[in-house]
């Protein structure tokens, strides 16, 4: 077979691979829609995912112009960073009735309704006890009882007023706010709406960050992140098949602060001023996004028993959170929504022609006590969203053949080839179960263009590799743009090791960490 055809027929198992899931689980009329996807880093401080079902690539362009035309719209009225918002100057105003934005006067309306729905555990002022940390954090300390008592009571102020017949907010309070919690879910799901009407598209998942919202006439399969686990391959925790639904998860294993070899989450809880360290992650679905939003920061706050009798209180809301033992905690209707086992087509298992690598005569097995862990970090620049690159993760033996792919990341499939180093040997490389390029996946926001991967030493059919040296690669490119490819050979032998790579055009550094697993 000559290299073009071989191409063009792993372009077409790319291609339907990519669809299958989608179409298995949308409406028969399905066939007349295609697939796009759009990918962002520096989108409200995070990443954006934007999935089109539409009939042509145009339709499906409009729609990506219309999200992300709404989200710089509504970022430039509730950005709490931005310091030209309209949320900024207000802020800077102090007792004066200021006439707003709806959006603006809705946020903040809906700040009141969680702080009373919640006996105070969701709260924008929070920011305030955040500070604390953050600042006692630089100075290698936990704060003090006075500190977390005096950010308590500043947090109990009225911060705001609102008069609904004249939409004017006035400013009451010198706390620090952020309008956080819900407001990425808030804005993905104008986002998500507005594009589906400007386009007609008929389906559209928008991803801000891990909180989506998926609207039209789709249904997306979703992932829950692994709190235990933070890299992008690992096994979900749940897999779920979304419909009309906003979906958001809060979780403590992102971000916060370390304090003497202690990690302490950035959500706290208003009423105490202490991180939230029982549930560790906290995934929601409800019909309104910001709902979803604000719950999920709510309930990584509030007790299991406080959480079941809120949600009991809304219909069609439902939640799975992780305790920090890793215990599963879900209500009544959670399962409505788990996803069915997938079909052999979907599990991206090793094409026909792929053929295993030989072992190495004599050689002992990988540990299974060790791990490798691959951080890239993209090159940014920082306030402007760029596209991501697309970018390929494997590992190759010490013949050349490939023995793993563990990230895979493209927008469209015409422009995989680019990637030509992992399309060097196309007939015998596979897509892995764990590239991810298929679902949709919510997790605990990250900061932007930064992304880790595990290889557990496993090859494309689930077997454990010899121990010994093996070459991880890294390639990155535009499409008919720039170019990038990192390599590191490494000697698995289950003696730890680390190596940090320095980055070019598109990824601007990796680390390779070859470690034993922490139980």
């Amino acid at each position: 077979m000559s290299r073009r055809l071989t191409t063009k027929s792993i372009l077409l198992f790319v291609a339907v691979l990519l669809l299958t899931p989608c179409q298995e689980g949308s409406s028969a009329d399905s066939t007349h829609e295609q697939l796009y996807v759009f990918h962002y880093e520096n989108v409200l401080g995070t990443s954006l995912e934007i999935k089109v079902a539409a009939s042509s690539a145009a339709q499906s362009e409009k729609a990506e112009s219309a999200v992300l035309a709404e989200i710089d719209r509504e970022s430039h009225l509730l950005s709490s960073w931005d310091p030209d918002s309209e949320f900024s100057r207000w802020f800077c105003t102090m007792g004066e009735p200021v006439r707003v934005s709806p959006e603006l006067f809705e946020v903040l309306s809906l700040f009141d309704k969680w702080r009373r729905l919640t006996q105070g555990a969701l709260d924008a002022s929070a920011e305030t006890i955040a500070r604390d940390w953050k600042r006692a954090a630089l100075e290698k300390r936990i704060p003090t009882q006075a500190e977390l008592k005096a950010a308590v009571d500043r947090v109990r102020k009225v911060h705001w007023q609102l008069d609904l017949a004249d939409r004017t907010a006035t400013h009451t309070s010198d706390v620090p706010l952020a309008l956080n919690s819900f407001v990425k879910s808030y804005i993905a799901g104008h986002a998500a709406e507005t594009a589906l009407t400007a386009s007609g598209a008929r389906g559209l998942v928008v991803n801000i960050g891990g909180d989506l919202v998926v609207r039209g006439d789709w249904r997306e399969p979703v992932d829950v992140s692994d709190p235990k686990s933070d890299a992008e391959n690992g096994a979900p925790i749940a897999r779920l098949t979304i419909r009309d639904r906003g979906v958001a998860t809060s979780g403590d294993y992102r971000r916060g602060v370390e304090i003497g070899g202690r990690h302490f989450s950035h959500i706290v809880d208003p009423r105490t001023g202490m991180p939230a360290d029982q549930i560790i992650s906290s995934t929601v679905i409800a019909r309104n996004p910001a709902d979803a939003g604000a719950l999920a920061t709510a309930l990584s706050v509030l007790t299991p028993q406080e959480s079941d009798r809120l949600v009991a209180s809304m219909p069609g809301v439902e939640y799975l959170l992780i305790d920090k033992n890793g215990g599963r905690i879900v209500s009544s209707g959670w399962s409505s929504y788990e996803a069915a086992p997938s079909s052999p087509v979907a599990r991206l298992r090793p094409g026909p022609s792929y053929k295993r690598a030989a072992e190495r005569i004599g050689a002992s097995q990988w540990d299974p006590k060790y791990e490798l862990t691959v951080t890239i970090e993209l090159s940014l620049i920082e306030g402007y969203r760029i596209h991501r690159p697309y970018v390929a993760v494997w590992i190759e033996d010490e013949q050349h053949a490939p023995v793993r792919t563990i990230a895979l990341w493209f927008g469209k499939y015409k422009y995989l080839h680019e990637l030509r180093a992992w399309s060097h040997e196309e007939s015998l490389r596979s897509l892995s179960e764990d590239t991810r390029i298929m679902n949709s996946v919510s997790s605990a926001t990250r900061p932007p263009g930064k992304y880790s991967f595990k290889w557990d030493g496993r090859d494309d059919f689930g077997n454990l590799a010899s121990a010994g040296k093996y070459t991880v690669m890294i390639e990155a490119v535009r499409e008919h743009g720039s170019y990038q490819l990192m390599h590191q050979e490494i000697d698995f032998n289950g003696s730890p090791k680390q190596f940090r790579l320095p980055g070019d055009v598109e990824i601007a550094s990796t680390t390779l960490d070859y470690h034993k697993i922490v139980q």
